[in-house]
This record gives C-alpha cells, structure tokens and sequence, in this order.
C-alpha cells in the first residue's frame, strides 16, 4: 500500500501516494472477476497491476533488506553515525527478505501466468471469429 515510503521519505513522497492506485485497480479487477466470471476483458487488464504491485513491493523489500548498514545509515539516518545499530540486520530481517522473495516471485509468476493465458485465450477467439 505504500506506507512504507511514508515512512522512509515523509508524507510529500509522491510515490507513496500514488501506490495505492494500482493496488486498488487490481483489487476491483478481482472484485468484477467475483462478479462477471473469468470472461470479463477488464479484469483481466486490472487483476495483474495487483500482482505486479505487490511483486514490485516484495523486490524494494528484498534491496532494503540487502542494504549495508552503512548505506542505509546514510542515506535514511544522515545525522547518526554510520555504523548505527538502526542499520543493522538480524534474524528478523532474513527472514522477511526470504518472506519478500517468496511472496514477490509466487504473485509475479502467478500475474505472468494469468495474463498469457487470458491474452492467449482472447487470440484464439479473435481467430476463431474471423475464420468463421
């Protein structure tokens, strides 16, 4: 959703407030599959921008989980010392980069899946329709 960015840069990052666009798009994509089935030609635009959100989330997790406290002290704590234990990683931060990496690639896969298939399946009706 972006609250991670408000947190990181402030309330006037402009990315933090434009996050929640393509969530909310691709929520209401899931929503119109609920309500009109698999069939519904804008759903299946909007239901992958969720997947890819989330995936884009989980792969900015992953780099801040990678970045040295050094880097990280920096450029997000500039008045501390860089060896500052606010930039240090632990056991926490594995595993939610593992988590982040598990969670991005399974949504990334499963949008990449989902929107070849649906491109795939409207080729072949559009085909099917001119050969007729």
């Amino acid at each position: 959703m972006g609250l991670h960015r408000f947190y990181l840069y402030g309330f006037s990052d402009m990315q933090g407030w434009l996050l929640p666009v393509p969530t909310a798009l691709g929520v209401y994509g899931l929503e119109r599959v609920q309500q009109f089935g698999q069939d519904d030609t804008l759903s299946w635009i909007l239901i992958p921008l969720l997947g890819f959100t989330i995936a884009g989330c989980a792969l900015n997790a992953i780099v801040y989980g990678l970045t040295s406290a050094e880097k990280w002290n920096t450029k997000f704590n500039p008045k501390g010392d860089e060896l500052n234990p606010a930039g240090s990683t632990h056991w926490g931060t594995v595993i939610g980069v593992a988590i982040a990496l598990m969670l991005g690639t399974t949504v990334l896969m499963a949008s990449l899946v989902f929107s070849f298939q649906r491109f795939f399946e409207y080729q072949i009706e559009a085909a099917r329709l001119i050969s007729q």
